[in-house]
């Protein structure tokens, strides 16, 4: 990692109430590079040997088996992601490749199980993103049981309107076969569930979506009573 970009890193949840020189220590040891698209980063089934964490760009993280794929998250900056197997030195439970140039720092999955020991800071961050990992996963199976395709659709607009700003418009910054994949869709029912709530309040035009009705579709797609973490 070049000394330039350790202040933005330095900021990140994971890393930002360490001692300084305990971050130093995971910074010498780290390596922050940049994918192409399309990359695979590592597959089901291998053991961890790296904590990723994605501070530009776009991957996927998805399942296989019986000869189908399946998108479990789509991971946007900036955050971190498999922790969970480099804590328990397990193997990961899912692939993941990048969608577009994504820039990525590294983390030796031995090195952060040997710093979580010695520094406290981390360990309680550690837990805080295992723990918001475990929230989003019950709200991601709330959400597939208790919508129908359409509302599942509406409600996922809702989340991303807050998450780019409250400010009316969603850009969606992964390709619908994706978007329906990760909701559990074919590509014809996401097409179908659009045109839904285009009468609901939300007003889609290739890849960016207005919500001109806000309260039709948050009625439309119940959003959450308990609002999502931040």
């Amino acid at each position: 990692m070049r000394p330039g970009e350790k202040p933005e890193i330095s900021r990140l949840a994971l890393f930002r109430e360490m001692e300084e020189a305990e971050r130093e220590r995971i910074f010498s040891g780290s390596f922050l590079q940049v994918f192409p698209p399309q990359l695979t980063l590592f597959e089901l089934g291998q053991r961890a040997d790296f904590l990723y964490v994605l501070v530009d760009g776009l991957v996927e993280l998805y399942a296989n088996g019986a000869g189908r794929d399946t998108t479990m998250r789509i991971v946007e900056p900036v955050t971190s992601f498999i922790l969970a197997a480099v804590v328990t030195d397990t193997p990961y439970l899912m692939s993941a490749r990048t969608l577009v140039a994504s820039r990525i720092l590294l983390v030796p999955a031995a090195l952060i199980r040997e710093m979580i020991k010695h520094d406290g800071a981390l360990m309680q961050a550690t837990m805080h993103e295992l723990a918001l990992g475990y929230r989003d996963l019950v709200r991601a199976l709330t959400d597939m049981k208790l919508r129908q395709s359409a509302e599942r659709l509406g409600n996922l607009i809702l989340q991303q309107e807050r998450r780019q700003g409250s400010g009316g418009v969603v850009q969606l910054r992964a390709e619908k076969r994706l978007l329906a994949s990760l909701l559990g869709m074919t590509p014809e029912n996401l097409s179908r569930a659009f045109g839904v709530i285009g009468r609901h309040g939300a007003e889609v035009d290739g890849s960016l979506v207005r919500i001109t009705d806000r309260a039709a579709l948050e009625g439309f797609a119940r959003p959450d009573p308990v609002k999502a973490d931040d």
